[in-house]
């Protein structure tokens, strides 16, 4: 993550973006970079086929993505501006009850905010227990530890009824990193806090249940 931001440092001078303007491919080709091929790649463009969604517009989607984070704790730290000049980096999308939007073991390029509805978060055991580890509330960010890590999907993130999310892929925030690296930067970092948070519930949840 400190690698991460101190390129985005490296690409602003006094909060402005720098004269240099290479495009960043830091988040599109981590995945490549793990020893994962477009093979085993599900990007958010074949998830959003099979589980049928449908493009939400953006006045929408940006209007309940803004009231959300205007009442959420860390995003809040990204003002009304900051939240619209964002706004153009996602794509929205409304998608049905009992579809997978992330499945567990799967490498996947893209975190999703929930706009409206539920979502489960289900994880499989070692030993073959299904764990619920949450149910998700409009404003809950899911998947962002994969698009930050290039790692494996931790858990299964179900609609448990008919949702509106916002997505957010590896390309849009390379894209994001070179237009606007500052709020790019900014973003990270809120990710990063509040996935750390998340991690250390999950994991006090998961010590309780194996006791």
């Amino acid at each position: 993550m400190k690698g991460i931001l101190s390129l985005l440092k490296m690409k602003t001078r006094g909060g402005k973006p720098a004269e240099d303007h290479t495009d960043s491919v830091l988040f599109s080709t981590a995945f490549a970079g793990q020893g994962v091929d477009d093979s085993m790649l599900v990007p958010w463009e074949a998830r959003a086929v099979e589980v049928g969604a449908k493009r939400l517009p953006t006045s929408r989607g940006g209007k309940l993505l803004q009231g959300l984070w205007a009442k959420d704790k860390y995003m809040a730290h990204l003002d009304k501006d900051a939240v619209e000049r964002m706004e153009r980096f996602f794509e929205f999308a409304a998608i049905p009850s009992n579809r997978d939007v992330i499945r567990q073991d799967e490498y996947g390029n893209f975190m999703v905010v929930l706009l409206t509805g539920t979502i489960a978060v289900d994880r499989v055991q070692p030993w073959g227990e299904q764990l619920r580890l949450a149910e998700t509330r409009p404003g809950d960010i899911l998947g962002e530890m994969s698009l930050l890590d290039s790692g494996i999907r931790f858990s299964a993130c179900t609609t448990l009824t008919d949702c509106e999310i916002a997505v957010l892929s590896a390309e849009a925030m390379d894209d994001m990193m070179t237009k606007d690296p500052q709020l790019a930067a900014s973003l990270i970092a809120l990710l990063a806090r509040k996935l750390s948070l998340r991690l250390r519930v999950v994991s006090a949840r998961l010590s309780d249940n194996h006791k």
